[in-house]
């Protein structure tokens, strides 16, 4: 059996956990230890159970519980070399001698790395980090596709989640809110730019003109709790969807920042 866990999603941390009998991995370590183990439990799953923690860029929302639980449940880490030294420039403490993580693996987008029984292939995204990747997860016959922070969709991402079964894809802003909100001018022009996030709109033109329709789970993620609201993010999702009656059979759900998903099973 095959199961998908989001943990949380969004600007205050973001992680999911893919599951087989045999191999446990955690996509990103933006949750502190103590929620992420809180979380596991919700979903039933042992908090020593891990295989390896693999992470898309050094963001503080995909990396911050990243240490401790690295140090607590001595499971392998796996990031780009360029993500690894930008994480560690930013944990360095100058009273403390040594790296943060005392171990890390290291992979190149495009080429597929195993982890247990789990296929993984990361490749490269567009977002403002030092080498920022998605990444696929392939087992028994099932493909997980996990695609958050890009600012748009080049052609080589809409590829290779070609096939996913199930796609947990950004939906990030809602263009006016953003327009209107709270944030700074000059964050603003970054969350829009084509290394910032991916809108409900752009999302929604990619439902409407590239998406091969395969999957059984789209679940919309990073939702912005200040710039975005889960139904306007729906409601656009849903209507690019129906513009082609052969995506109906797509079941669209959303990540919560707040608490764990319902786990999808194969």
């Amino acid at each position: 059996m095959v199961s998908v866990s989001i943990l949380g999603s969004g600007s205050r941390g973001n992680c999911t956990l893919i599951s087989t009998s045999r191999t446990r991995i955690l996509v990103d370590a933006g949750l502190s230890a103590r929620e992420t183990f809180r979380r596991m439990q919700m979903v039933g799953e042992s908090i020593h159970s891990l295989s390896g923690i693999v992470v898309s860029h050094e963001h503080s929302d995909h990396v911050s519980g990243l240490c401790t639980l690295a140090k607590k449940l001595r499971v392998p880490v796996y990031m780009t070399t360029a993500a690894h030294q930008a994480f560690e420039r930013s944990q360095r403490d100058p009273e403390k001698e040594g790296p943060a993580l005392a171990a890390c693996e290291y992979f190149r987008p495009g080429s597929a790395f195993q982890i247990g029984d789990i296929s993984v292939m990361p490749f490269t995204i567009p977002h403002d980090a030092a080498d920022p990747v998605a990444f696929t997860f392939r087992v028994e016959g099932i493909k997980v596709g996990v695609v958050t922070d890009l600012g748009y969709m080049p052609a080589n991402v809409a590829q290779q989640i070609r096939g996913c079964d199930v796609l947990m894809i950004e939906s990030n802003h809602d263009l006016e809110m953003l327009r209107i909100g709270p944030y700074p001018w000059s964050v603003k022009q970054r969350v829009m730019s084509r290394l910032g996030h991916l809108s409900n709109d752009a999302l929604a033109d990619f439902f409407r003109n590239e998406y091969d329709g395969a999957a059984a789970f789209v679940v919309l993620a990073h939702l912005s709790e200040h710039n975005n609201h889960p139904e306007i993010a729906r409601t656009a999702a849903e209507h690019a969807l129906s513009e082609r009656r052969s995506l109906l059979h797509n079941r669209l759900m959303l990540a919560s920042q707040l608490q764990p998903m319902e786990p999808l099973r194969f």
